[in-house]
């Protein structure tokens, strides 16, 4: 653990569960670090986590127990729920944070809940355009939201909200391909299809491409196919059956290589992928992931594609001959490239890490700008009208999380 320097500004930000909570949440740390924050992230045990955050250099690492709500286990959730919320309030009383921000997910509401009981300054992120209900449990908690699609402001139920796209880390900007081909194996002068289903894969995705590959072979292509765990060895038989170059990968950190080695890329629809897809200007088909809570990532890619800043099909409806006829225009179609460049420009929000931490920083840090900022929530006060949170208060929350979990099923929570 880091030597904390006296009155250092303290920031904490929940930002576990996968890739699309954790990486814009690094982005925003890397922003407060350079205001001269301390900084500590709270995530999950997830193996995409404990990866991911090894390159955090010069910040704490605080791993709370939670698990996601899925297969039913609500028992488990709800548990881990309570043990999350006890673990962060064990880290605050021995250093109280001036703030906490929620990325969103499972890991998000025990340490806002908990910072409230040291008088922190809470916040959250929603980075879809339809909020998960982890966020709108969330936001009548929080002082702030901060949102990455305009849509997503009206549907927190939180009457102060910001614009403010959602954050990438600072990498990921248009790339010399060719050395972005060649750090990962690949030849620098031929074109590369990038196959991303998000942090941990996708099979769906996988099955897809493996049918439509027959259609593509006889391309001077190479491929990049990040395939998550589970189906890493049947996707890279189905290459190397087929003489094709690629390399294929269960899951890979430097994405920002990835995107940039790619003249095209084939993704799901999350909203960090999103945000880093339109940061390096990249031609990509969304295929949204059909299970998604509330089907947000559809209305995800329903905002880039009528904008011509992707193509998009549904996976029920992507027969082989549609997904390779697909993936050649946007290989081989050099109007239809640059058109879609043009359009992704305007989803790239190149200020948002920044935006968020010069709010959270005046909000929570700066004398003087509370008063502007706050939004009143209900409860007990510590005298400097700051909503505090209590062992009773959050057995309340928790027992509201757990029925809303009962009622709505897994896949909300995820």
């Amino acid at each position: 653990m880091n030597q904390p320097i006296p009155n250092q500004p303290f920031i904490a930000i929940a930002c576990g569960g996968t890739g699309g909570h954790l990486f814009p949440g690094l982005a925003v740390a890397e922003e407060l670090k350079q205001r001269g924050c301390a900084v500590a992230l709270l995530i999950s045990p997830k193996d995409v986590d404990q990866q991911a955050v090894k390159s955090a250099s010069g910040m704490e690492i605080l791993t709370l127990p939670a698990v996601g709500l899925q297969n039913r286990n609500y028992f488990s959730f709800a548990r881990s729920f309570w043990r999350s919320w006890r673990t962060a309030r064990k880290f605050f009383k021995s250093r109280p944070p001036q703030a906490v921000l929620a990325m969103g997910g499972f890991t998000s509401a025990p340490p806002v809940l908990a910072a409230k009981k040291f008088g922190a300054r809470t916040f959250l992120h929603e980075s879809n355009t339809i909020p998960g209900r982890a966020n709108r449990f969330l936001a009548r908690f929080v002082d702030v939201a901060f949102v990455g699609f305009p849509e997503a402001a009206g549907r927190l139920g939180t009457r102060k909200t910001i614009v403010t796209g959602t954050p990438v880390r600072p990498q990921f900007q248009p790339r010399d391909a060719a050395a972005c081909r060649m750090a990962l194996g690949l030849e620098p002068d031929r074109p590369v299809i990038l196959m991303v289903g998000g942090s941990q894969g996708a099979s769906g995705l996988n099955r897809m491409i493996l049918s439509a590959l027959p259609l593509l072979t006889g391309k001077n292509w190479q491929w990049l196919h990040l395939t998550g765990a589970a189906d890493f060895e049947k996707v890279k038989t189905a290459y190397a059956a087929r003489g094709l170059k690629a390399v294929v990968k269960p899951f890979l950190l430097e994405m920002d290589l990835a995107l940039g080695a790619a003249t095209a890329c084939v993704s799901r629809s999350g909203a960090s992928s999103l945000a880093e897809i339109a940061a390096m200007r990249l031609p990509s088909l969304l295929v949204p992931f059909p299970a998604a809570a509330d089907n947000h990532q559809f209305s995800n890619a329903m905002a880039f594609a009528p904008a011509g800043a992707a193509c998009m099909i549904e996976e029920k409806n992507a027969r082989p001959e549609t997904v390779a006829a697909l993936i050649s225009g946007l290989v081989e179609d050099s109007a239809l490239r640059e058109k879609m460049q043009a359009a992704l420009a305007q989803w790239h929000a190149p200020r948002s890490a920044a935006q968020i931490a010069e709010a959270v920083f005046k909000i929570a840090v700066e004398p003087g700008q509370s008063a502007r900022f706050s939004v009143p929530i209900a409860g007990k006060t510590d005298g400097s009208n700051r909503p505090t949170t209590g062992p009773a208060r959050v057995f309340g929350a928790w027992l509201l999380l757990s029925l809303l979990s009962l009622s709505a099923g897994a896949s909300g929570w995820l």
